[in-house]
This record gives C-alpha cells, sequence and structure tokens, in this order.
C-alpha cells in the first residue's frame, strides 16, 4: 500500500524522495494502532508500578480511585463508572479483596446485595500509586508535543463520548447507583 508523505504523517516505513511506504496495511488501520497504543500504555503502567514497588493494575486502580470517590457502591455500578465489563469486574474486585484494598460488605438495608468500600490498604496504595499515575500519562505521550499532546487527548476524549454506547463495556456517568437508593 502506497500513500504520500503528507497522508501518512509521521508515522513509520521506508521513504523514497516524498512517498512513504507503509510497511504493512495495519500501519493506517485506526483500530490496529489504538490497540498498539492500548498495549503501550498498560507496558507502561506495570514498568512504573513495579518501579514504585506497587503490585497494581491500571483497572485495579481505577476501581480503587471510583471507590474513593463514591464508597458503598455495588459491582456492577462500580463496573458501568469505569466503563469496564460487568462480568470481569468481579475476578478484579475478587483480588482486590484478596490484597485488602477493598472491603465487600452486606449492604444494611438489602441483605442480597453486597456493596464494596475502599479498605485502609486500598487507600494507602491509591495514595503511593498516584504520582506514578501521574508519571505513566506523561509517558504515554512524551513523543508528542504539547500542541500534539492536547488534540490527542481532545480527539479521544471526542471519540470515546462518541462512541460510548457502541463499546462492549459503555461508562455509564450519571448519579452513581448505591443499592439503599433503590
Amino acid at each position: 500500500m502506497r500513500l504520500t508523505a503528507a497522508a501518512v504523517g509521521i508515522l513509520g516505513g521506508l521513504s523514497f524522495g516524498n512517498e512513504r511506504i507503509i510497511m504493512s496495511e495495519l500501519d493506517i488501520l485506526p483500530g490496529h494502532l489504538i490497540r498498539r497504543v492500548q498495549q503501550i500504555s498498560v507496558s507502561l503502567f506495570a514498568a512504573r508500578m513495579a518501579e514504585a514497588g506497587l503490585d497494581l493494575t491500571s483497572v485495579q486502580f481505577a476501581a480503587l480511585a471510583t471507590l474513593r470517590d463514591h464508597p458503598g457502591l455495588d459491582q456492577q455500578t462500580l463496573a458501568g463508572l469505569i466503563a469496564y465489563d460487568r462480568v470481569t469486574i468481579g475476578g478484579v474486585i475478587d483480588r482486590l479483596v484478596q490484597k485488602n484494598f477493598v472491603v465487600r460488605e452486606v449492604n444494611p438495608t438489602d441483605r442480597r446485595a453486597k456493596i464494596l468500600m475502599l479498605g485502609a490498604e486500598g487507600a494507602d496504595i491509591l495514595d503511593r500509586a498516584r504520582p506514578w499515575v501521574g508519571r505513566v500519562q506523561d509517558d504515554i505521550v512524551a513523543l508528542l508535543s504539547k500542541e500534539e499532546r492536547e488534540t490527542f487527548v481532545a480527539l479521544l476524549s471526542k471519540m470515546t463520548s462518541a462512541g460510548n454506547a457502541r463499546s462492549r463495556a459503555p461508562l455509564r456517568g450519571g448519579k452513581p447507583h448505591r443499592p439503599e437508593d433503590s
């Protein structure tokens, strides 16, 4: 597949004069590039957490931060607030409970339901992780200029907002639902 340098911009490949040869069709597919950026993001997050001596994934961080902001959520609502699959979030919560980062309690108003609370160890690791998570964000966009970073984030925000309903795990905003509100 041949594209002009202007169409390709800064993509890799072989350059011949003012034309750049793309090594693969994948090099220009947005879905493939987004998947690659996700892989890079996860790798950078894992490396920074290892550097900090913290046993925490990006999804676990999102869950802990959300529980700090919204204590007493049920598992389904938490999944919606972090745009995570409702089935898969169970394993994430199980691991957080095992690490004593999250406490699972019986809902006082509905004994059949469970609510999630950030535990003391969860609050501690969240505090220790925050500066490292900030570094990860800088790492992700390190090769972009300030203007490119702003554009990149603006475009990602636009795409995630516009495409949210198409997601297998859409972000469910608004007021968090707590079982006692039912």
